[in-house]
């Protein structure tokens, strides 16, 4: 017996019993997305390396050891791609979507890192992003935090959610609190962990992100980013600020939220919980208005997030928010016991489906008694089973069967079965 292949380490396969919840979210956020005028992009899995050292940063955790590079045929390096950002900036830029025009874009799909998997996080996960160029004015900003809010109450997790907001300022800003930053961590360098020591001179933000506590403690006192703005990167973030308050969106100002990637400047906000463990952001973005000409563009002003599914759809099933509906995939199945009745079945089946739009029904295929169909019905979690014996194939009726609930048995023509069928919530 040949020994069965198994799935690569972290990267899952998401099941029919589970795939009824993934569609519940991407049709939340399709409808959340749709009411604020985005528009889907969709980029290639494989980008060139050189994509994501220039975009990310060659010193960051996820090009350093996380990325899936190769080489191909061509003896070219390629790499799946980690995140969305840069994919999306090579296309607009390619495409000439960003030629005198503003764009709100989004685009959902796999995301692949080599990392430990654990409870939230896997080598292949899937992402929502959104970015949005051509703005840059806080207003985009709030408008993409606030759409992110307005899916939170959708899904029902508004309560288990809240946002933490920095301001990263401009490259000039940046590098005097760097400088202020090595001088201070300079002096504790020998308390810091081994990560904060690599990245002290080479990505010295990034050592307020450590998650290691005695870092943490040494931090207390370190210079903060906040203290080193510009006036403009002030004005753009209390003017932010200003209009959250107003849309009622509640925040708390985190000095040392920085974001785990280098081309994020002004405004970083992060969506967190603390149901989930470690596992504590749900949605994360920024600002990033250096990016497309570092990718070689013109400048122009950009902000957009990332947002993890599989993280979101662990924060649902932890809050038990889900619809116990949001599981039933039948509405009605069909019952078709007795000789020579399927092809008749495949006529009311076929009425239904045409005179019934969105109408989940199933039909028996593979024959079975009538007790088994029945079962079948039952199992499928369908509201009502449509019967079919050799009674109703010679009078042209059928039977329905309520199976939830009380109701009693009847029989019925095709077109008022029909009728009666569009008439039941299941089929709204």
């Amino acid at each position: 017996m040949a020994t069965q292949i198994q799935a690569i380490r972290g990267m899952n396969d998401i099941l029919p019993s589970q795939s009824p919840l993934w569609q519940y979210v991407e049709h939340h956020i399709h409808e959340v997305l749709s009411a604020y005028g985005y528009s889907e992009l969709r980029t290639p899995l494989v980008e060139s390396t050189d994509l994501f050292k220039r975009s990310i940063g060659e010193v960051t955790d996820i090009v350093e050891k996380e990325m899936y590079t190769f080489a191909d045929r061509n003896d070219e390096s390629i790499t799946l791609r980690p995140e969305g950002t840069a994919g999306a900036v090579r296309a607009a830029l390619q495409q000439g979507l960003l030629h005198n025009q503003v764009q709100r874009l989004w685009y959902m799909g796999p995301m692949f890192r080599y990392e430990r998997p654990q409870k939230g996080r896997y080598r292949q996960f899937h992402q929502l992003g959104l970015e949005c160029f051509g703005m840059a004015g806080p207003d985009i900003d709030a408008e993409v935090i606030i759409l992110t809010a307005r899916l939170w109450r959708r899904l029902g997790i508004d309560k288990a959610v809240s946002l933490q907001l920095n301001s990263l300022g401009t490259p000039e800003s940046r590098k005097a609190h760097r400088e202020a930053l090595i001088a201070y961590l300079e002096k504790h360098q020998d308390k810091l962990d081994a990560d904060s020591q690599k990245r002290l001179y080479s990505n010295p933000l990034r050592v307020l992100d450590s998650k290691n506590p005695e870092t943490q403690a040494i931090l207390t006192d370190a210079p903060m980013l906040l203290d080193y703005l510009d006036d403009e990167s002030k004005q753009h973030f209390e003017q932010l600020k200003a209009l959250l308050s107003a849309a009622g969106i509640e925040f708390e100002v985190n000095p040392k939220l920085v974001r785990g990637l280098d081309y994020y400047s002004k405004t970083v906000f992060e969506w967190v919980t603390d149901e989930l463990g470690a596992q504590g952001t749900v949605c994360g973005g920024g600002r990033y208005d250096g990016l497309v000409e570092q990718l070689g563009g013109k400048p122009t002003p950009a902000v957009g997030f990332g947002m993890g599914i599989e993280r979101l759809i662990l924060l649902l099933e932890t809050l038990k928010v889900v619809p116990e509906t949001v599981y039933n995939h039948v509405d009605v199945y069909l019952v078709a016991a007795g000789e020579n009745i399927t092809a008749y079945a495949f006529q009311v089946a076929e009425t239904i489906r045409n005179n019934v739009p969105g109408i989940r029904l199933q039909m028996n295929c593979g024959g079975g008694s009538f007790k088994s169909q029945m079962k079948k019905a039952d199992k499928s979690g369908a509201h009502i089973a449509i019967i079919i014996g050799e009674n109703e194939l010679q009078e042209g009726t059928v039977a329905i069967k309520p199976l939830r609930g009380e109701g009693a048995q009847q029989v019925m023509s095709l077109p008022e079965a029909t009728a009666w069928v569009a008439e039941q919530s299941f089929a709204e």
